[in-house]
Formats: structure tokens, C-alpha cells, sequence
């Protein structure tokens, strides 16, 4: 991977719109959320997020295994654009896409913000150690016993200003 280097808080009074590729790809926290698998009620349309990951998701890295080929390889994979981050309810409200596209800033603990790549891990926000199994792993009937509700809330630790 090429490291890039980009101006300090580059973010900061821009639509989702304005960033260039490797903006946008630095606005991923890394935290792994949107890379659990999700519920829908057909009654309600109410999203449940599962403690269980795509087969492509690296848990020890929360990072896909094959990011260039996702789209191909995983069918219901998204592929963030701006208006697909306005329309996804579901996104966590810690996703730094989905803060922009609501004129927030960045968190502390944003690697792009502390500078260090493991802080949404040290506050707990990405899923590492918080993955039951791979979704391939679990017959999809079983699905509804992994539902969890930590991934739509942003932990407490993550809260706290540093």
C-alpha cells in the first residue's frame, strides 16, 4: 500500500463530493461495522446489524481481504458514494462518510485526526475481538441468534475526549 500524504484536517468544510479518490479512501476509519452482516425486517424495514462478518473480512486487520475485487466477489458488497452515504441509514453514526455527509468532524480517536492507525481500535469502535464468525461459517437460518445492537452505538469510550 502507497502512503499518501494529505493535508492536516483536509476534511474539515467539504461535501462528500469534493474528495478525490485518495480522500476519499483515508476517510475509512478501518472500524469494520459496515462489514457486518445485516438484517432487514420485512415488516418493519428495520436494519439489525449481526456479530457476524463477510467472508471477504480480515478480523484480525478489519480489513478486507480482497478490497479491489469486493464489488465482484460479494454481491450485496456496497461501494460508498455520496449519495449512497446519504441514503444508508444503517452506516454507524461513528463512520467518518456519514459524519461528513451530516457537517460534523472527525472523532478523536480518527486515525486521520490522532495520526495513529490502531486508535479506533484502542476506543473501541472497530469490531476486533467483537466478530462471532465469518458468515460462511453460520447456516443463514441462524443468522437472527447473532444479532447484536453495539454497532449502531457509538461505545462509551469512544465518547470520552481526549
Amino acid at each position: 500500500m502507497t502512503k499518501v500524504s494529505l493535508p492536516t484536517k483536509f476534511w474539515q468544510g467539504r461535501a462528500l463530493e469534493e474528495f478525490d479518490k485518495a480522500e476519499w479512501e483515508s476517510l475509512c476509519d478501518g472500524c469494520g461495522r459496515c462489514c457486518l452482516v445485516k438484517l432487514e425486517d420485512e415488516d418493519t424495514s428495520q436494519i439489525h446489524f449481526t456479530n457476524l462478518a463477510c467472508h471477504l473480512f480480515d478480523a484480525k486487520t478489519c480489513g478486507c481481504k480482497d478490497y479491489p475485487q469486493r464489488g465482484t466477489l460479494v454481491e450485496d458488497c456496497i461501494a460508498l458514494t455520496p449519495d449512497i452515504v446519504r441514503s444508508l441509514s444503517w452506516l454507524p453514526p461513528t463512520c467518518a462518510y456519514r459524519l461528513i455527509a451530516e457537517g460534523k468532524d472527525l472523532a478523536w480517536w480518527h486515525p486521520l485526526v490522532s495520526g495513529d492507525p490502531d486508535s479506533v481500535h484502542k476506543a473501541g469502535v472497530s469490531v476486533r475481538g467483537r466478530v462471532a464468525a465469518s458468515e460462511t461459517d453460520i447456516p443463514l437460518e441462524d443468522y437472527i441468534d447473532y444479532i447484536v445492537k453495539w454497532p449502531a452505538k457509538p461505545p462509551r469510550k469512544a465518547k470520552a475526549k481526549r
